[in-house]
């Protein structure tokens, strides 16, 4: 152990479970997760939890672990509705399963013949579906449960139950930071409450994804609430048409869920490495998905055979290998941390990671990162919340539950977009949109929150005439184009109505996500480069000195150059471990610094949901030097 240096634990995961408050079941030939659950009384996800492994499938004669505990039905009946499902064109398992609320592991217990003949329309599913048994006896005489839908408010719900929005809350301390569409409230109105027989779910246009509430503070106006919320004036009263009479204190407003408050842009990144203090060792959790358990057994051959079709795995090692570069250079810089490593055994639904908080002390440590999917992140995120520990998502860019803790490295989809129309209205852009009608989330982004800008109309078949686009055209100004198709006929009228247009004004070509077509050898990088076509990303090609010491360190070690994923494992760990290493606590750095490293930037901001977002974005464009620089 290094007294000032790096102290790495790799530790892989094995099955312990705490207590005898559970019976052991033998598996028979043929038994499935749900036929066991409904044998014992329980649910297949209180299986689950006991034995993590089972998720990927059970063997005959394995022995599982059953809950004692749970709460016995009140009649003899099994707690488990059973119905069929006809499989339409075009599902996934995903989307099945998502829509009759059952894991994709359920319905392929349910159907084994999914796992041989594979997802086929027409098809017949059996969804066994577990059902929370009626309660013997309810806790009060005017109990109600209500389900929160798109445009309720705290302030709304109290009104239809003639409670106080503070008791409404009492009853309900989950919704005191955020009321989630889909929550299930539990209201205790009073006796001269005229509670509803029926709560008709209103009709509203908003957002199409999940929205909050914000409550406007004393003293704030409509210029310090779009500063703060980043979103245009005709995009909030889009949002909220009762701000059209004006801001008044105390008024619920709906914002996006994605939203992060807006903070001053800062002048300069700050170099970390110049401010380590190693008064007091850290501790750094990294949960990596090698899922030893799957290749114990395997030979040389069946191993290396694995490594050629294993994507998820190869990434896995990649990652891995970047976060060893960054060890090794915190090591060199003398920090004071303790590395453990863990196996999160990961699949889509599921993670050993749990079981690892369970079976060790996490009480001195400093911060994770990891698992690599969203839910399972989120499922060590709600474990160690009440920790106040920080669990940093590595890779994921989906929007899901909000933790306090929760940190997401990854920009949003959404943060990176804003961040584009952010930087074309700082240089007073007149900002134009030539939008396919099948990109669906780009109209809905810029019909919601970018109400000033300018989109094309086009014809049903997608196509337009140059005019369209050059009557939105202004003087004095520099007027973007946002393209969003990726038909060749609408980018090459695009580019040549802009193209004959630069004579008499200022144009720039915009896209808002990764375009195949324009990869095509029929769209010549010079139609783009003349345009000086400008993007949002959330990496960068990086030719520094450093980047280069990096790329050449990384070489001599692995014997190849780094890809995305190493660079991301080296970015984002050793952008924690100089958090950690700084002489003030590491939520203070999330707040006062913005950081970059090889490729990425890590600019986090804290979320009007709760926990932080990334929101390091950069603006590229291709130069007529055919170089992709950083816009400045």
């Amino acid at each position: 152990m290094f007294k000032k240096g790096i102290y790495i634990v790799v530790l892989m995961f094995t099955t312990s479970v705490f207590g005898q408050n559970y019976t052991k079941h033998k598996v028979a030939k043929g038994e499935t997760i749900t036929q066991i659950a409904q044998k014992y009384k329980v649910t297949p996800y209180d299986i689950y939890k006991l034995n993590p492994d089972s998720q990927s499938g059970i063997q005959p004669d394995a022995i599982l672990l059953i809950p004692k505990s749970i709460e016995k039905v009140a009649s003899n009946e099994v707690p488990f509705k059973e119905k069929t499902y006809t499989v339409k064109a075009k599902e996934t398992l995903y989307s099945i399963a998502k829509e009759n609320n059952v894991e994709i592991s359920d319905l392929e217990e349910a159907n084994p013949f999914l796992k041989t003949d594979g997802l086929q329309p027409g098809q017949v599913l059996k969804i066994m579906k577990y059902e929370e048994p009626p309660k013997v006896q309810m806790a009060a005489k005017n109990f109600s449960t209500y389900e929160v839908v798109t445009g309720d408010t705290k302030y709304s719900i109290s009104k239809k139950y003639g409670i106080s929005v503070d008791e409404l809350e009492k009853q309900n301390p989950e919704i005191k930071d955020n009321l989630t569409v889909g929550f299930k409230l539990k209201i205790n109105s009073s006796e001269k409450a005229v509670v509803p027989a029926e709560v008709v779910k209103p009709k509203t246009e908003v957002y199409k994804g999940n929205t909050l509430e914000y409550t406007v503070k004393s003293g704030e106006t409509m210029y310090s609430l779009t500063k703060l919320l980043g979103l245009s004036e005709a995009s909030l009263i889009g949002l909220n048409s009762s701000l059209k009479e004006g801001v008044k204190e105390g008024m619920i407003l709906k914002v996006p869920a994605t939203l992060s408050f807006s903070k001053e842009t800062k002048n300069s990144l700050k170099d970390l490495t110049k401010s380590v203090s190693n008064q007091k060792r850290k501790e750094l959790v990294l949960f990596l998905p090698f899922n030893a358990s799957k290749i114990q057994n395997d030979t040389v051959t069946s191993i290396s055979e694995r490594l050629k079709k294993d994507k998820f795995l190869n990434m896995t090692l990649d990652f891995y290998a970047g976060a060893l570069m960054a060890i090794d250079s915190a090591k060199v810089l003398g920090m004071n941390l303790d590395i453990k490593i863990y196996d999160s055994q990961e699949t889509k639904n599921s993670t050993s990671a749990l079981s690892v908080i369970s079976n060790n002390d996490f009480s001195s440590i400093d911060a994770v990162i990891g698992p690599f999917y969203q839910v399972n992140v989120e499922k060590v995120a709600d474990a160690l919340e009440n920790k106040n520990i920080p669990v940093i998502s590595p890779l994921s860019r989906d929007e899901g539950k909000s933790y306090k803790n929760l940190f997401q490295s990854m920009p949003h989809a959404d943060v990176v977009k804003g961040a584009m129309f952010s930087y074309m209205q700082s240089k007073n852009g007149n900002i134009i949109a030539v939008i396919d009608p099948k990109k669906t989330s780009i109209k809905e982004y810029i019909q919601d929150f970018q109400k000033d800008v300018k989109v094309v109309d086009l014809t049903d078949k997608g196509g337009f005439v140059a005019d369209s686009i050059k009557k939105h055209f202004v003087k004095d100004r520099i007027n973007y184009v946002i393209m969003a198709s990726e038909k060749t006929g609408t980018i090459f009228t695009t580019t040549s109505a802009m193209s004959s247009a630069m004579k008499d004004y200022q144009v720039q070509l915009v896209i808002l996500e990764p375009n195949e077509t324009l990869d095509f050898e029929e769209i010549a990088l010079s139609r783009l480069t003349k345009l000086k076509m400008a993007y949002p990303s959330a990496t960068k090609d990086n030719d520094s000195d450093e980047a280069q010491k990096f790329e050449r360190a990384f070489k001599k070690k692995n014997k190849i150059l780094p890809n995305q994923y190493a660079v991301r494992g080296f970015d984002l760990t050793f952008d924690t471990m100089l958090r950690l290493a700084q002489d003030k606590p590491f939520e203070e750095s999330i707040n006062d610094d913005a950081t970059e490293q090889v490729e990425s930037k890590f600019d986090y901001a804290k979320k009007i949901s709760g926990g932080y977002t990334n929101n390091g974005v950069y603006i590229l464009y291709y130069d007529e030097d055919l170089t992709i620089k950083q816009a400045q």
